[in-house]
């Protein structure tokens, strides 16, 4: 079988993530820091291209790797409009999309371009794979109680589809025959629920479980009367509830494994509100358990905290008994982008393509 040579980019807010791989091999993973000042000299985001396009080609010189040699290119999809999940092929309408009309301003959203680019210049395709957008959510799950509002498919679907297609090649088992919920903890903790190969349905990180920093849902009344008593702004109020809530809040640290010491240290409200995290977080399992009428084949606990065997054995003991349950911890971004487009290199997944909506 050919082998197959995949640059893969994650632009963040504050550093660039590079990494080249043969097959599943990688030949290095990079994480580049970007200097504050660095990129304040640049009025928007779309100003950093040239400066970030310019820092993977270097990288990938510096680590020995020609540009010849490669055979595709992937990037972290960006803030594009809902879209199914898999892998796109980058194009004019993609790159146009994420340029002039994004459904947020967010640094990923420089990742196609950049690919786009060096692919074009080599005669390779160039992809990204399950972008923060995908929605494969089913009507029935969209609906609230409020024709005004809907819910919305916004969480990990990078890092659970990996989990999810790692599981089922250990099992043996094609995704599309497995019934999986699987909980991604991080900073944000999102739970989505996989039928069949779709991602029918999503518990997001401003209704779900609060997490180290984000509060996750809360008791609606007693929110309206806190928003309106403090008279701020949605911006002030949407930081608030995304980076001072969960263990912060709590705790006054976003660090897990700092709450673990003052745990084994003897401190019993630190236990009792990590303890409270995992409660909530299996809540949110066992509920998506229902929409398949209890039909759950495994739950994938991954992320970050999935590292935590604390919280894990505290999940573990409350939803066991829905399905087996099995730890993969680890965000794994980089490898989850090029191990999709693998997938494609190799005939197994076909890609989508993108048409920009005005």
């Amino acid at each position: 079988m050919k082998k197959e040579r995949i640059l893969a980019i994650n632009p963040g807010s504050t550093s660039t993530k590079i990494a080249v791989y043969d097959d599943e091999l990688p030949l290095f993973v990079k994480t580049i820091e970007h200097d504050k000042e660095d990129l304040m000299a640049f009025a928007e985001i779309f100003d950093q291209y040239e400066y970030r396009k310019e820092l993977v080609l270097r990288t990938m010189e510096e680590k020995g790797i020609t540009r010849d040699t490669l055979t595709a290119v992937v990037a972290r999809g960006g803030l594009l409009p809902p879209v199914p999940a898999g892998a796109f092929e980058i194009n004019d309408d993609m790159v146009w999309q994420l340029h002039y009309k994004p459904q947020n301003e967010h640094a990923s959203n420089l990742g196609a371009p950049i690919a786009y680019a060096i692919a074009n210049e080599l005669g390779l395709k160039a992809y990204v794979y399950d972008p923060v957008t995908v929605d494969e959510m089913e009507p029935i799950a969209r609906v609230t109680g409020l024709p005004e509002m809907c819910r919305k498919s916004l969480g990990h679907p990078l890092n659970m589809r990996a989990a999810a297609h790692k599981y089922a090649a250990e099992a043996g088992i094609p995704y599309e025959k497995l019934n999986l919920i699987i909980a991604h903890l991080g900073g944000g903790i999102t739970i989505s629920l996989h039928r069949q190969g779709k991602m029918i349905d999503m518990v997001s990180d401003e209704e779900g479980p609060f997490s180290p920093e984000r509060t996750g849902g809360l008791p609606l009344f007693q929110t309206l009367e806190m928003a309106a008593d403090a008279g701020k702004d949605f911006k002030t109020l949407y930081k608030y509830v995304k980076t001072r809530g969960g263990l912060m809040g709590h705790l006054g640290t976003n660090d897990a494994r700092s709450v673990e010491k003052r745990i084994t240290g003897g401190d019993k409200h630190a236990e009792l509100i990590y303890e409270a995290m995992a409660h909530n977080i299996s809540k949110f399992i066992g509920g998506l358990a229902t929409v398949v009428h209890g039909e759950v084949d495994a739950i994938i606990i991954t992320g970050g905290i999935a590292h935590s065997k604390m919280i894990t054995d505290w999940i573990i003991e409350r939803v066991s008994f829905i399905a087996p349950v099995e730890v993969i911890p680890g965000e794994n971004e980089m490898e989850s982008m090029a191990s999709g487009i693998l997938r494609v290199l190799r005939g197994q997944e076909q890609a989508n393509i993108f048409i920009k909506v005005e």
